[in-house]
């Protein structure tokens, strides 16, 4: 298991649409994938749990990923989220 806090960087205009690429790379991925806020735990294959999720810039969000392709996806969601 692979876990690592990021701060988003994903500007309020365009959070729906960012939403949408994470849950399909989320989604590329055989690994079980969550993001964690202070008080939520969302899996990242799930549009609907996802929206709920304040992904604004600035905003501290913790990923941990478990499985057979964890660095691969971390990596991946990681540059995504830092614009990389």
């Amino acid at each position: 298991m692979v876990k690592k806090s990021v701060v988003s960087g994903i500007s309020a205009v365009k959070e729906d649409r960012v939403v949408a690429e994470i849950v399909s790379m989320a989604s590329a991925f055989q690994s079980r994938i969550y993001f964690e806020t202070e008080s939520k735990v969302i899996n990242a294959k799930s549009i609907m749990g996802m929206m709920t999720l304040n992904l604004l810039a600035g905003n501290e969000i913790s990923i941990s990923i478990e499985g057979e392709d964890e660095e691969e996806a971390m990596k991946a969601i990681e540059d995504f989220l830092l614009g990389r």
